[in-house]
């Protein structure tokens, strides 16, 4: 009879983000990583899809990374807040900040996520889509966010793992994806990929 492969003895999963939320997340999902970010550009192409977009850059910053670690699982991932259809990305500056927040304030948005799964130029490509929705914020409320730092480097400047939560009336859809990276998905995509990782995630997904 066959030995089962021993999970705790497998190379690290390589993680193509320098993206602290989702290498946290990775760990607490209990697979053990090495970060490896992609400069790749984030480019939109023209009357490309929200989802095309994700799906596309996801897989590309995979496989830019994966060719200088031939046999390597490779995990990467790109993530947009869209509200319509805009996407709003990092701040610029505080005020860009409160603007963002204030087109976001009462309404939903989409918090769109494209995974991609790969290693030796086979890739197994998903995507994810979250509904959150913002309660109306006062300027003062938007301006004490903005003031101690948070948004400025999120996308769509909210974290909604730390402050960002007190802005959110509610979501419907996977947690993890608004993080910016979803664990259901991944663990699809594994499976998919033949990925020999295990996911024992918190239950939060």
């Amino acid at each position: 009879m066959a030995t089962p492969p021993n999970h705790f003895s497998l190379p690290p999963l390589i993680l193509a983000s320098a993206s602290p939320r989702r290498l946290s997340l990775l760990t607490e999902a209990g697979v053990a990583c090495v970060v490896v970010p992609s400069d790749h550009p984030e480019e939109a192409l023209p009357n490309e899809t929200v989802e095309g977009r994700v799906a596309r850059l996801a897989r590309e910053k995979g496989e830019a990374v994966a060719a200088g670690y031939p046999g390597r699982w490779v995990v990467a991932g790109d993530t947009v807040v869209a509200l319509g259809d805009r996407i709003l990305g990092k701040p610029t500056s505080p005020a860009d900040a409160r603007r963002m927040l204030a087109q976001l304030s009462g309404h939903t948005h989409r918090v769109v996520g494209g995974l991609a799964v790969g290693r030796d130029g086979m890739w197994q490509v998903g995507v994810e889509t979250t509904a959150v929705r913002f309660r109306w914020l006062r300027p003062d409320e938007i301006g004490a966010y903005v003031a101690g730092g948070e948004p400025l480097d999120k996308a769509g400047a909210y974290a909604v793992q730390g402050e960002g939560r007190r802005l959110v009336a509610g979501w419907e859809g996977s947690f993890t994806n608004i993080i910016g990276l979803c664990i259901p998905l991944l663990r699809r995509l594994f499976a998919d990929a033949g990925a020999p990782y295990r996911i024992t995630p918190r239950p939060r997904a």
